[in-house]
């Protein structure tokens, strides 16, 4: 991407020097940040990469003199137009604050006010920021919702946050930020939560802003191929500390830190191709399985025959209110039909709203279909009774996709794991405590943390306490429904090869859910992409990805940011 001035002329605009931050955590100084050294010119994007923890998010909020309480500055210089942040008192602050410094975080749906309507939400920054009278305010504040590509930017501005797409709510984001006419702007994780198509068309808008407007961008992000797309340069942060920065070639191209080497390893990348495992040592050989005494089914060889789950002419229609369209009904799933075989992986993508998740749901038997029939081994789940129901539940489980949410922060990670056991009534309590431990072996989890609650985990750690209660009553078919978008790439990696261990292991049907097509290259042996409720493709992965039939897949595989940092960083070709 060529930066609208030449880097060798244009100014540093921020220029952090030595930065140190330390926070207080149970009464003692944990130190987020070490002597970190970078800057920022006029019309240049750099971005800071790095896993949680890493510190990109604490050099971010120093920037912004909005750093929490338990936080402090103790160490280094932030150099900004003529200022030093790091020493500006609260009240100067917020004088810079929103004028020349401009925020987009990572949320629209905890960062606008759900009771506000857009335009006024826009407006009031203006206000503030511009001292302007409110129909001036409420004038300029459409031109910003047009500015960052809003369609029909005045109704826009009337209507409510819940009333618009998260694309749209982070375009409305970034125009209140624009609001004071920044000259630098911060955007921490800015399309984290988007579909490929709406990430590339935020991500142009950035871009643009900072070719033609001059302004410099620093984009707070774990995802390299983000990164290797929009930045003019890349500072790569590992416990605090930068360790490598320089252009994307240069870091993704010969990096230089083992660090980053291990970054750019496991990031998902379409280049890389399914993932395949072998059967871990010590496990027991892959295939389907079958019931021992102990209430849990040993592997045996592979069984071929018919498949798994049968979808024909599924519907799923959902009442909403009245409208013109539909006579009041929204379509969610539309005459898909579609097989899961024994020991398959179906990958399932689509943009939100496409309809992956509620098939997936129907396929589950937790929302019952419209029309059509779903067969699970050769039974339709529409006619079991409510004791086949209760095994259907065993035999299909549900991985959700945030770990943070799905774990009952009550118990112990003991009681969470055995808590399908003792529902399905699987085993005595001696059972269930030996069964726990083999759970927490299986997902390569120690024994030591079996007592300890999900605030005590970190987020893949979380994730696999997730995936040992799905297989607590051993499952055919496991459900992942955005499994790893919640988490860093070298973490998302580890659980993705999990999966495949379990796969081999235990002959385990996979369907999973996702709107990233790269970690979906990497998992399944056949791929459907599904566009407002209807299965527009499906067939083998190979075929999907490199010879798709249908405009919408392509559509969605040229989004995919940083096709090319994987090839640079490996020296293969694509």
């Amino acid at each position: 991407m060529t930066p609208a001035v030449p880097q060798d002329e244009a100014p540093d605009l921020l220029t952090i020097e030595d930065l140190t931050v330390e926070y207080l955590v149970g009464g003692r100084r944990v130190r987020a940040v070490e002597q970190a050294d970078l800057s920022v010119s006029s019309g240049e994007i750099v971005a800071l990469v790095g896993e949680s923890g890493s510190g990109k998010s604490s050099i971010a909020h120093a920037v912004l003199g909005a750093l929490p309480a338990a936080g402090r500055i103790v160490g280094g210089r932030i150099g900004f137009d003529g200022l030093d942040l790091a020493r500006l008192s609260e009240r100067r602050f917020n004088q810079v604050r929103g004028r020349s410094l401009g925020f987009i975080p990572q949320d629209p749906m905890s960062s606008l006010n759900p009771l506000h309507r857009i335009g006024t939400q826009v407006t009031e920054s203006i206000r503030i920021h511009r001292s302007a009278s409110r129909a001036e305010a409420a004038r300029q504040a459409v031109e910003l919702l047009d500015r960052v590509g809003l369609p029909e930017p005045a109704a826009r501005a009337r209507q409510f946050p819940h009333e618009l797409s998260g694309g749209m709510r982070q375009r409305a984001l970034i125009a209140a930020a624009l609001a004071g006419a920044p000259r630098l702007l911060v955007a921490d994780e800015p399309t984290t939560a988007l579909d490929v198509t709406v990430q590339k068309v935020i991500l142009d808008d950035l871009s643009a802003l900072a070719r033609s407007g001059g302004i410099a961008v620093l984009v707070i992000t774990h995802d390299l191929a983000v990164a290797a797309d929009r930045a003019d340069r890349i500072v790569v942060l590992r416990h605090g500390r930068i360790v490598e920065s320089g252009t994307p070639d240069a870091v993704l191209g010969a990096p230089c830190h083992p660090y980053t080497r291990m970054l750019l390893a496991s990031a998902p990348s379409l280049a890389a191709g399914r993932r395949r495992r072998s059967r871990p040592a010590g496990r027991s050989t892959p295939g389907a399985t079958v019931t021992e005494p102990g209430g849990h089914r040993a592997p045996v060889a592979p069984t071929s025959g018919r498949d798994l789950v049968r979808v024909d002419g599924v519907t799923k229609e959902f009442r909403v209110p009245h409208t013109d369209r539909n006579q009041g009904w929204f379509r969610a799933v539309d005459d898909v039909s579609l097989t899961i075989g024994r020991g398959e992986t179906l990958g399932l993508v689509g943009e939100s709203g496409s309809g992956k998740s509620t098939l997936a749901r129907l396929i589950l038997r937790l929302t019952p279909p419209t029309a059509g029939r779903i067969a699970y081994d050769g039974t339709d789940i529409a006619d079991v009774d409510r004791r086949g129901l209760r095994g259907l539940r065993a035999r299909a489980q549900l991985v959700y996709q945030n770990p943070y949410g799905s774990l009952n922060p009550r118990l112990t990670v003991r009681q969470i794991v055995a808590e399908p056991l003792v529902g399905f009534g699987i085993g005595d309590r001696s059972a269930r405590g030996r069964r726990v431990r083999e759970l927490l072996d299986q997902v390569g989890l120690p024994g030591d943390l079996a007592e300890r609650r999900p605030a005590e985990l970190s987020g893949g750690q979380r994730q696999r306490v997730a995936i040992a209660r799905a297989l607590a009553p051993s499952p055919e078919l496991l459900v992942c429904d955005e499994p790893v978008s919640a988490l860093d790439v070298s973490i998302q990696a580890q659980i993705l090869d999990l999966l495949a261990d379990l796969q081999v292991e235990l002959g385990l049907s996979l369907l999973f859910v996702s709107h990233d097509l790269a970690v979906i290259r990497q998992v399944a042996d056949r791929v459907g992409v599904m566009r407002a409720g209807r299965l527009v493709e499906i067939g083998p992965a190979d075929q999907v990805f490199h010879r798709p039939g249908h405009g919408y897949t392509r559509t969605l595989l040229a989004a995919i940011p940083g096709q090319g940092f994987g090839t640079r960083a490996t020296g293969r070709a694509a």
